[in-house]
């Protein structure tokens, strides 16, 4: 299992919310990937989480400095659109890219990509909402609804040639409530290509439970990291610590580090990479 921290950009600046909405400043991407980046993660996703939605480039500067310091696989996504998109943010130091909207919009855009750069660099994400006891895709960072299934749009994702899926359930997205296990192992049970899981991670024994259930090869995960991060004082300014009260008194969330999450998991004999 890899662990993944997943970093949601706006502007210039990291952000997270709940059920990807309500967006609240947390500070410095680069800050919080680079302790990501010593305290062990496997890989880092960055998402442009307005970029779809407003037409805007994808976050290239980012990208840069982030390649400059960091040398773990590095996954960009958010306003990705054409095949001269994905050549660009390679170019400009990251290993894979996550698409959404884009891919839902023209899933020929999948075959294209994959053709061109590889199906190991293609990575596409789901953001999925349960309605009437069945899951539906969402684009435009979980705001507009489509008509896919998530079941359909998944295998035809596989069948396009796309190396990996990020899933991520809207609903369970910064709660802390646990992962939806349910349309997890769906998902794996209808592919054969690896799965990356996100929304809801709330403890150490949410991830446990995942890998037990599902044997899943990756788990991205931002508020418990975050706010791990964030609990010391001395990591952001306090004027914004104040903001973030309310959030880390939420008892739905165990604050603990990649260092911590990845130690527990190896005492319960899972096998990820160690520090």
């Amino acid at each position: 299992m890899r662990i993944i921290p997943r970093l949601d950009i706006k502007g210039d600046k990291l952000v997270k919310g709940v059920q990807l909405e309500g967006l609240r400043v947390l500070g410095s991407p680069e800050e919080f990937a680079e302790k990501y980046y010593q305290d062990g993660a496997d890989e880092l996703i960055y998402i442009d989480c307005v970029a779809s939605l407003y037409g805007r480039k994808s976050i290239k500067k980012f990208i840069l400095k982030t390649a400059k310091n960091i040398f773990i696989p590095l996954c960009v996504g958010g306003g990705i659109r054409s095949i001269n998109d994905i050549e660009n943010i390679l170019q400009n130091g990251a290993d894979k890219v996550a698409i959404n909207t884009a891919a839902v919009n023209n899933p020929s855009l999948i075959n294209k990509a994959t053709r061109i750069f590889g199906s190991s660099t293609i990575v596409i994400s789901i953001q999925a909402v349960l309605k009437d006891k069945e899951y539906f895709c969402y684009i435009d960072n979980g705001r507009e609804p489509t008509k896919k299934k998530v079941l359909d749009w998944s295998k035809e994702i596989e069948d396009r040639g796309a190396g990996e899926i990020l899933i991520t359930n809207v609903n369970k997205d910064g709660t802390g409530e646990g992962l939806d296990l349910n349309l997890i192992k769906n998902i794996h049970n209808n592919t054969k290509i690896p799965i990356i899981a996100s929304g809801g991670v709330g403890s150490p024994k949410d991830v446990l439970n995942l890998y037990k259930k599902t044997k899943i090869e990756g788990i991205a995960i931002s508020s418990m990291f975050h706010y791990d991060f964030f609990k010391n004082k001395k990591n952001l300014h306090q004027k914004s610590f104040r903001k973030y009260d309310d959030i880390l008194l939420n008892k739905n969330f165990e604050l603990l580090s990649i260092k911590e999450l990845k130690n527990y998991l190896i005492k319960n004999n899972i096998n990820i990479r160690s520090i």
